[in-house]
This record gives C-alpha cells, structure tokens and sequence, in this order.
C-alpha cells in the first residue's frame, strides 16, 4: 500500500519509491530494508493491474529506468485498505506477545532482567524516535504527517508503563513460579483441574 500512496502522489521509479520511503520514515512502519521488496512489490502490483508502466526513462549513462503510475483501480484499492485497516482491528501476531507467553520458560530473576534490558532498549528508542518527530514539527511539517509517528510513541509509552508494573511485581515476588509450581499447574491442566 506504501508504494500505491507513494504512486498516487505522482508517477515515480522504484528507486525513488525506495528513497521516499526511507526518507519520510515509513521504513519503520514498513518492511523495505531491501530495494528488492519494492521491485517484488511492483511486480505483484503490475499483475493485479493496479500499477501501470508509465514511460520509461533512458539518461545517457545511466541505467534505464522505468517509472509507474497508479490505476484507477489500484487508486480504490489503497482507499479502501485504508479504511478498512483504520477501522477494523486485525489480529496480528508480533513477537513479544507470543514470548511473553513462554516467559514461565525463564526463571523469574532472568525474565526480569531481560525485561528490564527491554525498557532500557525501548526507552532509548522512543528518545531518539520523539527528538525526530519534535524537530519535523519544528521544521514545520504538519501534524496529519506524523500520527503515525504519534502512535508509535503512545504504543511504545503504554508498553513501557506495563513493563514496569511487570517488573515491580517480578522484583517484589507477587509474580513468581518455579519448575515444580509449573509441573503441578500443567498436571491439573492435563487432567481438567483447570478451566
């Protein structure tokens, strides 16, 4: 859908897409580390005819290039994924939930200390992410540009106040197993004692 945006903006290469992409941020939203995913991108596109080939550029010395445009249908494809994502949850499977339910796996003091590096990791992540979006709005970018950025930081912000809370209870014992409390819980599981 990035690259149907980006297109919908005006006709462009993949390597402009890959640029703008990096330079409005939307790396950290999207999965394009690679060039190569937005080539593979524009292929599935170009087959579901929601792209077309626009021309394509030749410079002397430099490669071809060629430069798309979005269709009609590709325009109400992006406009109806959007309003679809904006307002029905969907079930996503991110990775720290899915650890999070293995954490009895761990003994209590080294899941709280690994959640703790988790903090310190998040906290510096969203120091340096909120200094850059403070300076794009210094800059004057608009708001509208940066919601996303905007809930990125209150996501990571409510992770960060549940993680302590966590820990504080990982530190204070109120949250606590061991191997044989786990044995005993999986047994009464196994034979209905836990519904």
């Amino acid at each position: 859908m990035v690259v149907l945006a980006l297109l919908a903006e005006a006709p462009m290469h993949a390597y402009r897409m890959h640029e703008l992409i990096k330079e409005r941020g939307k790396d950290s939203v999207v999965n394009v580390a690679q060039r190569n995913s937005v080539y593979q991108t524009i292929a599935r596109l170009l087959r579901a005819r929601l792209i077309r080939v626009h021309e394509t550029e030749r410079a002397e010395g430099r490669p071809e290039r060629v430069v798309y445009h979005i269709t009609d249908d590709g325009a109400a494809a992006l406009r109806a994924w959007v309003a679809d994502v904006l307002a029905v949850p969907a079930r996503e499977f991110p990775l720290f939930p899915a650890a999070l339910s293995f954490l009895v796996l761990l003994p209590p003091n080294d899941a709280r200390r690994r959640l703790e590096a988790r903090v310190a990791a998040l906290e510096a992540q969203l120091g340096t992410a909120e200094a850059v979006t403070t300076a794009a709005r210094a800059s004057g970018l608009p708001r509208l540009f940066l919601v996303e950025d905007e809930y990125r930081h209150a996501m990571v912000r409510a992770e960060l106040a549940w993680l302590r809370d966590l820990i504080d209870d990982l530190r204070s014992r109120r949250l606590t197993w061991s191997k044989e409390w786990v044995r005993k819980v999986a047994a009464a599981m196994a034979g209905g004692g836990h519904r």
